[in-house]
């Protein structure tokens, strides 16, 4: 239990910190910084998979029609993804990207809804309704940037979706992914290296941090899947609000992004209505237990 929470910890506490690292490398083209992440990303699992022994597995993966289908439908959506939130966040934006991962359980929840029937308890109903109210709030608030907010929420759920209902190991389906990311990764490079130059080389900080970067996407879903082995997913799930709480800090406090007072009522909104729906889950959870005993 522990090591499951110190997992978990460490796993949003890195997504909530990466805005400060991604604005090092603001002087660096975003789709390059994804290019790279991407590549740098695939070094690091292959080797860790060559550890853990899971390379049959990899292979496997690879040569299974459906499967790889599958993963080329995940892998668009989280380089979708990645793009949007690196682009926002040197762009200004860290408050609509911490908007879009609160969002994100909501939506998990729409289309488990609309997708695999889940039935709603009552308390449920409630908080998403809030934080509608919240959403439809915002989007009148900040429609210059509401945009961002929804992108990220969507194409995170959606690639959740994928991983679901695909039978592979996180690890093996992470490096299926970015396997299949990287030929466009390499072309992009070779691309802009014939029009202005890549950031790659330019100097001795920035060649590092894009290196960083792919252990900066790596390890926190390393300590993710640690997590989630170890954790309730009541607990699990009340901290991963842990990861766009920073991000919103980051983007007040330390990147003096203003509020309007039409997203303080938006966020306001959200957040009661992730509370409402975190302390049902957490409720329900005893219930359980309780019955259970």
């Amino acid at each position: 239990m522990r090591r499951g929470l110190l997992a978990a910890v460490g796993a949003y506490g890195i997504w909530g910190l990466l805005p400060l690292f991604f604005r090092l490398l603001h002087h660096v083209d975003p789709v390059e910084i994804v290019t790279q992440r991407v590549l740098w990303s695939l070094l690091l699992i292959l080797g860790l998979l060559a550890l853990r022994r899971g390379l049959p597995a990899f292979r496997v993966a690879l040569h299974t029609p459906r499967l790889l289908a599958a993963l080329a439908a995940s892998a668009l959506m989280i380089a979708i993804n990645w793009l949007t939130y690196v682009w926002a966040v040197n762009s200004g934006h860290v408050v609509a990207t911490s908007l879009g991962y609160f969002l994100n359980p909501l939506v998990n929840v729409a289309l488990g809804v609309m997708l695999f029937k889940e039935r709603l308890r009552r308390a449920q109903m409630a908080a998403i309704g809030v934080a509608a109210i919240g959403v439809a709030i915002l989007a009148g608030a900040a429609l210059t940037s509401l945009w961002i907010s929804l992108t990220l929420a969507f194409s995170f759920a959606f690639y959740g979706l994928l991983r679901k209902v695909t039978p592979v190991a996180p690890m093996t389906g992470l490096g299926v992914e970015t396997l299949l990311l990287a030929p466009p990764a390499l072309a992009y490079l070779f691309w802009e290296a014939g029009h202005g130059g890549v950031g790659f080389g330019q100097d001795a900080p920035t060649t590092a941090l894009l290196i960083v970067s792919g252990a900066v996407t790596t390890i926190p879903l390393v300590l993710f899947a640690t997590a989630a082995q170890r954790l309730p997913m009541a607990t699990l799930g009340l901290l991963q609000y842990l990861a766009p709480t920073l991000q919103f800090l980051c983007g007040v406090l330390l990147f003096s992004e203003r509020l309007s007072s039409g997203q303080i009522a938006s966020f306001g909104l959200i957040w009661l209505g992730l509370l409402l729906f975190a302390g049902d889950g957490i409720a329900a959870a005893r219930r359980n237990r309780a019955a259970t005993a």
